[in-house]
């Protein structure tokens, strides 16, 4: 019988998916936790065979406590819980190894048969995770020289690496720095290096100036 650890700030939420999976007969389950760090401990001691875990916890987030799970057991399915399907932490959360997500507004039945489907071994994104997903993947892949105005860059002798580019057309959709380094798989450190040399290529130190001036560098 799967043993299943439920992990959400929310105690509502935590006490409803409870009821919900104790109700079938080849389900149990066996703790739950408000946070990632109590995620932690609790599958160390209790040993479940699946961890329904929220994104956005204090403490310790899903996708840090999933990849520390993963990393010591990685036998353990873990199913992301989330209220919106935001692409930065879709993204993150499958490159970080989960086994499916949950809608938290999904009904009961879909609840229990994405548990059951991922015991399985099937991986699991509901319609509007896998919409967001795939528009992420295309629109990542579409970080390409054509998006830049290439008679301007070469006019003006500019030359960014293809890394720079990715950066530049991230921060000018408004992404902050964190927000790029995820959706890029990189260090925020590591960002905020590419971004200055970026401001150094064209002299300027400000996001706001930068951002105005990089959208003039770009195909309209």
């Amino acid at each position: 019988m799967p043993r299943v650890l439920i992990v959400d700030d929310q105690r509502l939420l935590r006490d409803g998916l409870q009821t919900i999976l104790n109700l079938e007969d080849d389900l149990e389950v066996v703790g739950v936790a408000e946070n990632g760090a109590q995620a932690l401990e609790m599958t160390e001691l209790l040993q479940p065979g699946v961890v329904l875990m929220d994104i956005k916890m204090p403490v310790m987030d899903g996708i840090e406590a999933m990849q520390r799970i993963k990393q010591r057991q990685p036998q353990v399915k873990v199913i992301m819980l989330t209220t919106f399907p935001e692409d930065k932490f879709i993204v993150k959360a499958m490159s970080c190894g989960a086994d499916g997500f949950l809608l938290k507004d999904m009904p009961a039945d879909r609840v229990i048969q994405t548990v059951r489907d991922v015991v399985d071994g099937e991986l699991i994104l509901p319609a509007a995770i896998a919409a967001r997903l795939a528009s992420q993947l295309i629109r990542t892949s579409q970080l390409k020289a054509d998006l830049f105005n290439e008679g301007l860059l070469k006019q003006e002798g500019l030359v960014f690496t293809e890394r720079e580019r990715k950066i530049i057309l991230h921060m000018v959709e408004g992404y902050s720095n964190k927000q790029i380094a995820s959706a890029l798989f990189m260090g925020e450190g590591t960002v905020r290096n590419y971004i200055s040399v970026i401001y150094n290529k064209i002299g300027l130190n400000d996001r706001q100036a930068a951002v105005l001036r990089l959208k003039e560098l770009l195909l309209t």
